[in-house]
């Protein structure tokens, strides 16, 4: 895994030059000028892409001011590598996501509604919807494979005696949720829902765009922890912490450890505001 950052120390020549330099760990790049700039961002990620070549590394964590940097991010995806964008470790953490908002909102965890928004019925996306349903009392399921999730919801039944409320109708399912928890559905999706234009939504893998112009509510997109062993200015601190994890583990596993780390919600991004 190798850090890529701009340098600390401005450098005509280097910038000049296209110089690229690797310090440890860390692939250091000129300050990128906006004069020339598609020329230049070419010439310093076939310059990356020469030094990675002979790590045999594809993980890659990103400062904040080389993430800003779109053309450059992009070469390095069509190059195949593994960019660290915190969203595996933001869905992880849904539960202190939801629990951050009830209480920034002055919720009562007792009244909300919640719907988790699912089509990939994967291991995590069955832990989220059994540790959910059987701690709040209004949690709602919009999926397009309801079939997928019929033998969780007799087991769900069988040990907790609760019914899943699972569902798709568009016009009606989402009207009235407060809080919407959407693991999978990109905007061309979650935009055929009639949404509750106050709702509050938290988009775990991408970024999505509400696009009824009536929409009042919260739309995040992002977010950034405390680690008390890393608050740095430079990268972003999810993706620090996000790179160092095996994602291999049980579930059970990785959250113990995100509890021993002492994680936590620093904020999350939303369009338009900071909560």
């Amino acid at each position: 895994m190798y850090y890529i950052k701009e340098t600390d120390k401005p450098n005509k020549f280097n910038e000049i030059f296209h110089i690229v330099k690797l310090e440890n760990d860390t692939i250091v790049l000129p300050t990128i000028k906006t004069s020339k700039k598609e020329k230049t961002i070419y010439k310093l990620a076939v310059k990356t892409k020469k030094i990675l070549d002979k790590t045999n590394s594809k993980k890659l964590v990103l400062s904040k001011n080389i993430k800003q940097q779109e053309e450059y991010v992009n070469d390095l995806y069509s190059y195949g590598y593994e960019i660290v964008d915190g969203k595996w470790l933001f869905q992880l953490l849904i539960f202190d996501v939801l629990e951050y908002i009830i209480k920034k909102l002055e919720l009562k965890k007792e009244h909300i509604g919640i719907a988790i928004l699912v089509n990939d019925i994967s291991e995590l996306a069955i832990y989220v919807i059994k540790e959910l349903v059987t701690t709040y009392k209004n949690v709602k399921i919009v999926t397009n494979h309801i079939h997928q999730l019929e033998h969780i919801e007799e087991k769900i039944i069988e040990e907790y005696g609760i019914f899943m409320n699972i569902g798709n109708n568009k016009r009606k399912i989402l009207s009235k949720t407060d809080i919407i928890l959407n693991l999978d559905f990109p905007t061309e999706v979650i935009n055929k829902y009639q949404i509750n234009s106050k709702a509050t939504i938290i988009n775990f893998r991408g970024n999505v765009k509400i696009k009824n112009k009536r929409f009042e509510g919260l739309n995040i997109n992002d977010y950034e922890i405390h680690w008390k062993k890393s608050e740095n200015t430079i990268f972003y601190t999810k993706d620090m912490y996000e790179a160092i994890q095996h994602k291999n583990q049980p579930i059970e596993d990785i959250l113990k450890k995100i509890r021993q780390d002492q994680i936590q919600i620093k904020e999350l991004i939303a369009v338009n505001t900071i909560i």
